[in-house]
């Protein structure tokens, strides 16, 4: 018998914000329910993104909870609607989950900003980068699995090109742009990568060089992804044992305060475009 589709990122988010809404109204699940007048076990599964709602029903349960933020109230009922098919959901027999909702994500944002030291941001990476990337993968990827990965990550790279590409910050430490992944060439060729990138309208690539010891350190890349209303943003961690993604107020606000000061420790587009070409040539 076939199985339910898994709830999308943005059907969970939605479900934590009206939860969230609960909460602050001072409700219990079963005193919600009431007062919108469902089951509590509809209740709990609309918080848990597993049972789709209207625009209209979620206007109807701010109104119950008391919520007179008409803006953010607006920017959930556009989060609702039937579940459609994006692209990544081609791969999510191939792909752990987590990561298939990265493209989600990137999809849905109004803007996304990144943090790296050690690897370079997905959205910015060649073909034969990420190729020799995933080689060193742990556990190792068999050879159809690399290549499932490396069209993926291509693919999510569309955000940035079309009639409406997504404003992309990139905030890249040195030591990411010295890793060897690939050898010479590849790497050489994944600097140039960066400097053409660079030069769209829409993409900012910011460095940070050695000397300055005083940025923040974070050993995670870090992907703020900016929704229609600031609380409505995502954050990212992406680390060994998967994607992480936070969307409470303090994690975002201090998300917030380490991109920022990391983007203050950062070369200007210019000064960054002349320090990766310098690297480059050193090659």
């Amino acid at each position: 018998m076939a199985t339910a589709m898994p709830p999308t990122l943005r059907q969970r988010r939605l479900g934590a914000e009206l939860r969230k809404l609960r909460e602050q109204a001072g409700l219990t699940s079963t005193e919600a329910a009431a007062k919108v007048g469902i089951q509590q076990a509809r209740m709990s599964m609309i918080e848990a993104g597993r049972y789709g709602v209207s625009a209209d029903r979620v206007w109807a349960i701010a109104r119950s909870y008391a919520c007179d933020d008409a803006a953010l109230v607006e920017a959930l009922g556009s989060m609702t609607g039937r579940r459609g098919r994006g692209w990544w959901d081609e791969y999510r027999e191939l792909l752990p989950a987590s990561l298939v909702e990265v493209a989600e994500m990137e999809y849905e944002a109004r803007a996304v900003r990144v943090a790296v030291v050690v690897a370079m941001p997905g959205l910015l990476q060649t073909a034969e980068h990420a190729r020799a990337s995933y080689g060193h993968y742990v556990p190792t990827l068999r050879p159809y699995e690399i290549e499932h990965h490396v069209a993926f990550r291509v693919r999510r790279q569309g955000v940035l090109g079309g009639k409406s590409p997504t404003p992309y910050t990139a905030i890249i430490h040195e030591a990411a742009l010295r890793m060897g992944i690939g050898g010479a060439e590849v790497v050489r060729a994944q600097l140039h990568h960066l400097i053409e990138m660079g030069e769209q309208d829409n993409v900012t690539v910011l460095t940070i060089p050695f000397e300055r010891a005083d940025f923040p350190a974070a050993g995670q890349p870090i992907t703020y992804a900016y929704g229609p209303m600031p609380q409505l943003d995502t954050v990212l961690l992406d680390s060994d044992h998967g994607c992480e993604f936070l969307w409470a107020q303090a994690q975002l606000a201090r998300y917030r305060t380490v991109l920022d000061r990391m983007e203050r420790c950062a070369l200007s587009p210019a000064e960054s475009r002349a320090f990766i070409q310098k690297i480059a040539k050193s090659l």
